[in-house]
């Protein structure tokens, strides 16, 4: 679920980020002025708008996205399985040429795309069944967010003009995404390649075209060839918890010097953060500088962690050690602890239940102040002393 990509909207004029609210014709009509603006001939915009109408339903996925409330163990047992693993195997053999030309031109491993291609489709078999043209006009009509949504509608509009979408029957995930590996119209303009050579990007139908595009995506953002993103590491009982976190980085000699090991083979010689995704008696791992560019294409840290992780199981790493941590909290106790935070003053950003990187980094800091284990792991005994 793609909704980091703003390159693109820096190129269009400030007032696409004030145009929101208001009635749903003055809307689009507000769009159509602006796509002509930019090169887009009247009677395409026309063509485009004129079946485009707001869906509620898009609104309310937008507003229960609960899934990502789930703790990492819990959620990566629930899309990781041994079918994922060994269809992922399967299509790395089948598409063997693809990948090659792919790791070879922008240096992403095959495994990295496979894991997204399963997480994101199930390997393509589930693109979303919304229609693409009205779920991103709702989602730019809703003031929330019109500065990453109305962008991503005029691309569509680009796309249309191109014939290379059709906003009768073009449709993917409730958020705009399309194809195998979910991408937003402005990134299939940047990104998209033509990898089967028939003339046209087809991200829904074209395997090729899809993982090669998100190939070239993953280079755009920062991705680094020939480089690692995660690694399971065992950590000393007497480390300190307060140096985990993806805020600190050091360098592998440093995290060698505080007992950090790597569980199977040997530490990259790159700067990384210690995760420890549900707190020190868990999973741990190193996150290298790739791991970030995860963040781009989505920003929760749980599916984040989660495809991450996949991506080094399809490339023969062992299941994780799960360790024995302890008990967390409930959505409930969840929001209770985000308030309580934000009334001292913390930026744990909406009150959703969601353990974010703002959240994350309070309760570090709630931990370290009160004498707790300071691994950013919110549990019942936190709450109670807050």
């Amino acid at each position: 679920m793609r909704f980091a990509s703003l390159a693109l909207a820096l190129t269009l004029p400030v007032t696409a980020f004030a145009q929101c609210g208001g009635s749903f014709a003055d809307f689009k009509a507000g769009l159509k002025t602006e796509a002509v603006s930019m090169g887009i001939p009247a009677a395409s915009a026309d063509a485009f708008l004129s079946g485009v109408t707001q869906d509620p339903a898009v609104l309310k996925a937008d507003q229960a996205q609960g899934v990502f409330q789930k703790p990492f163990i819990e959620f990566s047992r629930h899309l990781i399985s041994s079918q994922r693993l060994d269809k992922g195997k399967q299509l790395a053999q089948q598409y063997d040429s693809v990948f090659d030309n792919i790791e070879a031109t922008y240096g992403v491993d095959r495994t990295v795309l496979l894991a997204f291609w399963a997480f994101e489709t199930d390997y393509g078999a589930f693109q979303g069944d919304f229609n693409t043209a009205n779920a991103l006009a709702t989602l730019a009509h809703d003031c929330r967010r019109p500065d990453l949504f109305r962008p991503q509608v005029l691309a569509a509009m680009q796309l249309h003009a191109a014939d290379d979408f059709d906003p009768r029957t073009t449709t993917g995930a409730w958020a705009g995404e399309i194809g195998m590996v979910q991408m937003l119209p402005m990134d299939i303009i940047e990104n998209g390649v033509d990898a089967d050579g028939d003339g046209h990007v087809s991200l829904k139908t074209s395997a090729p075209d899809a993982l090669t595009s998100g190939g070239k995506m993953l280079q755009h953002l920062g991705w680094q060839a020939g480089q690692p993103w995660l690694q399971e590491v065992s950590v000393p009982a007497s480390m300190d918890w307060s140096q985990s976190g993806l805020e600190t980085v050091k360098s592998t000699a440093d995290w060698q010097a505080l007992g950090v090991e790597a569980r199977n083979g040997t530490l990259a010689d790159l700067p990384a953060s210690l995760i420890l995704p549900q707190g020190h008696k868990g999973p741990a791992f190193l996150a290298y500088p790739n791991f970030n560019v995860y963040f781009e294409w989505n920003q929760s840290f749980t599916y984040v962690l989660t495809a991450a992780y996949f991506a080094t199981r399809l490339g023969g790493a062992p299941v994780y050690d799960a360790g024995n941590p302890d008990a967390g909290l409930d959505s409930n106790q969840m929001k209770q602890l985000q308030q309580r935070l934000s009334d001292k003053g913390y930026d744990v950003g909406k009150i959703d239940g969601i353990l974010g990187s703002g959240t994350r980094t309070a309760v570090q800091a709630e931990q370290k102040r009160l004498g707790l284990p300071a691994d950013a792991w919110p549990t019942p005994e936190l709450l109670n002393q807050l």
